[in-house]
């Protein structure tokens, strides 16, 4: 079984198609268990966020499972086959392994070095595990791309090398309101993207956030752990916020727009200038409200400007974090071939063990007389002598096995000895088998 990777992202495809293409809530499920359940593939876990749809699976062949699971996300993302073929990537595995580390480590990231990815990642592998589509392949992937995530930024400066996207735009809010300290700010959601706005918003000094949300109690749970003068409102109250706020940030889950232009232009006192950051996708705001006198929008197509930007920022920390993945996509597969030895090395000291104790039963048979001490000794010398024949070969084929083409001595271990690694004892212990004499 080998590691895939099908999907888009703002590398890939423009913001439009990502928004028609991302899954959420039980959209996702369905694709989730859809994806395992076809014919091709026995683990999943799928990530879905602003900037990227990516399916991970672990496949029995590569051709049956890249079309299965591009037919799938063409039928459940409702975009024909034929046009989201155009902006999909292929990964497979060694080049699928790098591509997962190098994602959870930021450097794929529409802001080289954000830190959210790590939390979408875990989000992806929670889900995968709570619905019993990760498995053990899977499992040993994510959790190692979680760990080489972590290390990446606490042995670097990625962090410095990209800001989160959330900073990014309020970068660019600045660049048309002015300095934020004392602006009105709106955020619509308390997901963990409005979170990350309304925190920094408030490290930034607004002058007060409102926090809109469908479920009243996290707004106010988000509006109570702000550090500057903040409330929460329900979204039948959102027309009014809008007309007080001077900056709205809105990520929200809805499927349809949140705010159109019609909330805009309605009569009463509107700040002289107005920005709005739509950090959703699908999109929270209609392109429309651009056409209203001294509001300015910028959604994520506007942020690709700034991920160019953050790519000239810190070379040496991407270079660093570079190295990190491939060193750790090294280790990864040299485990993960040694592991795939290990029934094989089992199986050889399976079928030795069953030599062994049919010949001295044989013994037993032809010599019944035999002092029990004396059998004692010859068992021992017998099993001894097996044990010394099989080391140094069992020990090399793991070695050799932790190379690149290393599973062709593994396969020519059992043509050779005609074993069968499937068998019931093989499976059980090749867990133990770092914990035998070999």
């Amino acid at each position: 079984m080998s590691v895939l990777v099908v999907g888009l992202s703002h590398r890939s495809a423009p913001v439009a198609l990502l928004e028609r293409a991302a899954v959420s809530g039980d959209d996702l499920l369905k694709l989730l268990h859809s994806v395992r359940d076809c014919g091709h593939v026995s683990e999943t876990a799928i990530v879905s966020t602003c900037n990227r749809v990516e399916v991970y699976a672990v496949v029995d062949r590569f051709h049956g499972g890249v079309t299965a699971v591009s037919e799938l996300l063409a039928l459940h993302s409702g975009v024909p086959l034929e046009e989201l073929s155009r902006h999909l990537y292929v990964h497979y595995e060694e080049r699928a392994v790098q591509h997962v580390f190098a994602v959870a480590s930021g450097l794929d990231s529409m802001v080289v070095g954000e830190g959210q990815i790590l939390g979408q990642i875990r989000q992806a592998f929670k889900l995968g595990q709570d619905e019993h589509t990760v498995g053990r392949d899977l499992h040993d992937l994510l959790q190692r791309a979680l760990r080489v995530g972590k290390r990446a930024h606490h042995e670097t400066g990625i962090d410095q090398a990209g800001a989160s996207l959330v900073s990014v735009g309020l970068e660019v809010a600045e660049k048309h309101l002015g300095p934020l300290p004392g602006k009105r700010a709106l955020v619509v959601g308390a997901g963990s993207m409005s979170s990350l706005a309304a925190a920094t918003l408030s490290r930034a000094g607004a002058g007060e956030v409102v926090i809109a949300n469908r479920t009243h109690a996290n707004a106010v749970r988000l509006a109570a752990s702000l550090d500057v003068p903040a409330r929460a409102i329900r979204m039948d109250e959102l027309t009014a916020a809008l007309a007080e706020a001077d900056l709205v940030v809105s990520c929200t889950g809805a499927t349809g727009r949140v705010i159109t232009a019609g909330m805009l232009t309605g009569a009463g006192a509107r700040p002289e200038r107005r920005f709005f950051l739509d950090l959703a996708l699908p999109h929270d705001v209609d392109p429309g409200v651009r056409e209203v006198p001294g509001v300015a929008l910028a959604g994520l197509d506007d942020l690709r400007v700034a991920q160019e930007a953050a790519k000239a920022v810190g070379p040496e920390a991407v270079e660093q974090v570079k190295r990190i993945v491939c060193d750790e996509v090294s280790a990864y597969l040299s485990a993960a071939r040694a592991a795939a030895v290990a029934p094989t090395v089992v199986a050889l000291r399976s079928k030795a063990t069953e030599v062994v104790d049919a010949e001295l039963a044989r013994l037993a048979g032809r010599l019944p007389d035999i002092d029990e001490r004396a059998y004692k000794e010859i068992a021992q010398t017998v099993r001894r002598v097996a044990d010394k024949l099989l080391h140094q070969p069992t020990v090399r084929v793991k070695e050799l096995a932790a190379a690149p083409g290393g599973d062709a001595y593994a396969d020519a271990l059992r043509e050779l000895f005609g074993l069968d690694p499937s068998k019931p004892e093989a499976v059980v212990r090749a867990d133990n088998i770092e914990g035998s004499q070999t």
